[in-house]
């Protein structure tokens, strides 16, 4: 997919009036958090502001996050009546999320169907996924597919069903086949960036006003494991 804007470090994949898309890079939160640091939502509001001299506060709102490691998709809206009308697609999971990974154990089967039990443990930020349902758990479902096999690295292509916290890395480290560099779900070493190999690589959903398909596929990293898939 063609990148409409690289300004400001800010790579964007689709803008109109009423929704603007950007294609995170690894360690953008996507909205405020107690570290301080400036949120991806605050570099796009500075963007629309500069390319339209827009006076005053200007109107984003935040519809999903990625976590910081993660790469790829991002969706704003840019008017409240997208914003109800996106929230409602996520929440009622009537969009397609794609994702790539890299992981280093290839998992025994091609392809799969992952069902898991997901439990958060807020004080260390992760979730835990457990094969049967235990108290305060939430069902998490995705399909894999290896798409790629490197020398020492396998790429899976993986649909999410829901949208669990941390889930696609918590689901690939109880199949023992945790995402390159993600130290919090087992792999052996850290990435260079301090990322991981997890990037929200394409998204499909209706537009809130238009109504028409929009089919958004974000790049890879410029990174030597990605550029070799």
């Amino acid at each position: 997919m063609k990148i409409l804007s690289n300004k400001n470090n800010l790579q964007i994949l689709h803008e109109d009036n009423h929704i603007i898309v950007v294609n995170k890079r690894v360690g953008d939160i996507v909205q405020g958090d107690k570290t301080g640091d400036k949120p991806l939502s605050d570099v796009v509001k500075e963007y629309i502001k500069d390319k339209y001299n827009k006076p005053g506060d200007v109107f984003l709102g935040v519809i999903h996050r990625l976590d910081r490691p993660t790469t790829g998709i991002v969706v704003f809206a840019r008017t409240s009546k997208a914003l109800t009308r996106m929230n409602e697609m996520f929440s009622n999971r009537e969009t397609q999320k794609t994702y790539w990974a890299v992981v280093k154990n290839k998992p025994q089967e091609t392809t799969a169907k992952l069902v898991h039990y997901l439990k958060r443990n807020e004080k260390n930020n992760t979730s835990k996924a457990h094969l049967k349902e235990v108290p305060d758990s939430k069902l998490a479902s995705l399909d894999y597919t290896i798409f790629k096999e490197l020398q020492n690295y396998v790429a899976l292509e993986i649909n999410l069903h829901t949208g669990r916290h941390h889930q696609i890395r918590a689901q690939l480290s109880a199949i023992g086949s945790p995402i390159k560099g993600d130290l919090k779900y087992g792999s052996d070493r850290s990435n260079p960036d301090g990322g991981i190999h997890l990037h929200a690589r394409k998204l499909v959903f209706i537009h809130p006003v238009s109504k028409e398909n929009i089919t958004i596929v974000a790049p890879t990293p410029d990174e030597t494991i990605w550029n070799a898939i």
